[in-house]
């Protein structure tokens, strides 16, 4: 079987849309606006992990572990952000669904006599920041694009 020499160095790692998305991520992850929003999600889901204990969600074991599952994922998720933020951007829509279902949790797992206020304020405080910060992380990605077309307009 023949080698073709053309294929064999052009790999998809050496494609030029590739390597400028790349350097665009590479770019916004080197703001400190990228380093704040990361650390803020990783605070939120390690406060989502111990809040139950915090707030005191007695009675309410089911809620207690969610919100430890839930706050550990937000947690990884985020360092995953801190750390290969060109790879796992795209994942912002995780802490988005996070934050939803940390809102939604105290209905779904209680049922709809969830007259337990403390818990539920907790959950939808935590989940808002937490859509909001999955919402930050999404835009993230914009942030070098935005740069880099308005520097070629000129």
């Amino acid at each position: 079987m023949a080698t073709d020499s053309t294929h064999s160095t052009s790999r998809i790692e050496q494609h030029p849309d590739l390597m400028a998305l790349r350097g665009r991520y590479a770019e916004a992850s080197a703001k400190p606006i990228s380093g704040i929003v990361e650390g803020l999600c990783l605070l939120t889901g390690l406060y989502l992990a111990i809040s139950p204990w915090v707030v005191n969600f007695a009675g309410f074991t089911n809620l207690r572990i969610s919100n430890l599952i839930t706050g550990i994922a937000l947690a990884v998720l985020a360092m995953g952000f801190g750390s290969v933020l060109e790879r796992t951007v795209g994942l912002g829509w995780c802490a988005i669904a996070i934050g939803v279902w940390t809102i939604l949790a105290p209905w779904a797992i209680a049922g709809p006599n969830a007259a337990f206020t403390h818990t539920i304020v907790n959950n939808a405080v935590v989940g808002g920041v937490a859509i909001a910060l999955g919402l930050a992380t999404m835009g993230l990605g914009f942030m070098g694009k935005s740069r880099a077309s308005s520097s070629r307009a000129r």
